[in-house]
């Protein structure tokens, strides 16, 4: 048998009512289909946020395997946001966990609501493909404008570093000290002068 969680979410206002009617439809329906419920997660908070309190534990026991399904009234109650709805359902796919929205009569278990799957799959690679044009494309511009990028390097201590090794602290331990990789500190140590021993360690 199924295993099946529901969804509920009301306005930021919390209409209790509209909660209870869309669990009530929701439960009729996976008992027509035979379906077992396993819980019942309910928001009191907008769509467009995804701090709410049910919807994180209903995705977490998605993620322990808990249930096969996922059923919401609609899918504005679920995600008001389009990437968020399309990268839920790419990890629900991932995890071979159905989903069905009753009002827009879509169910991945079918081959229709398959096509589902491979529409948001198609629209998520879009997304990361506009990111990184998007990126490529600032950092060109960034770099026209002679813009140094990356992360600025750190003010190498030389005196501190002579002064360390000269009282016999190792080029490892001196490189923790002044912050500085190890190559760094070495390769610097050797060329100010032949005759300084330089410990390894």
């Amino acid at each position: 048998m199924k295993k099946v969680a529901i969804y509920a979410r009301t306005s930021s206002s919390g209409d209790k009512q509209d909660a209870t009617k869309q669990v009530d439809i929701l439960k009729d329906y996976c008992k027509q289909r035979g379906f077992e419920v396993y819980k019942t997660y309910i928001d009191k908070k907008s769509g467009a946020t995804e701090d709410r309190f049910a919807y994180q534990r209903l995705l977490d026991d998605v993620r322990k395997r808990k249930v096969s399904c996922v059923c919401v009234f609609k899918f504005d109650r679920f995600s008001r946001s389009v990437k968020t709805l399309v990268s839920t359902l790419e990890e629900f796919q991932s995890l071979n966990v159905e989903f069905i929205s009753y009002t827009e009569n879509i169910d991945t278990s079918t081959p229709a609501g398959k096509a589902l799957f491979g529409i948001c799959s198609i629209f998520s690679q879009m997304e990361r493909e506009l990111c990184r044009e998007r990126i490529i494309h600032s950092l060109k511009i960034a770099k026209e404008r002679g813009v140094v990028l990356g992360r600025k390097k750190k003010p190498f201590d030389t005196a501190l570093a002579i002064k360390l090794s000269q009282e016999g602290m190792g080029v490892r331990k001196i490189a923790n000290r002044v912050d500085v990789s190890y190559g760094t500190v070495y390769r610097y140590l050797k060329s100010v002068t032949k005759t300084l021993s330089v410990k390894t360690a």
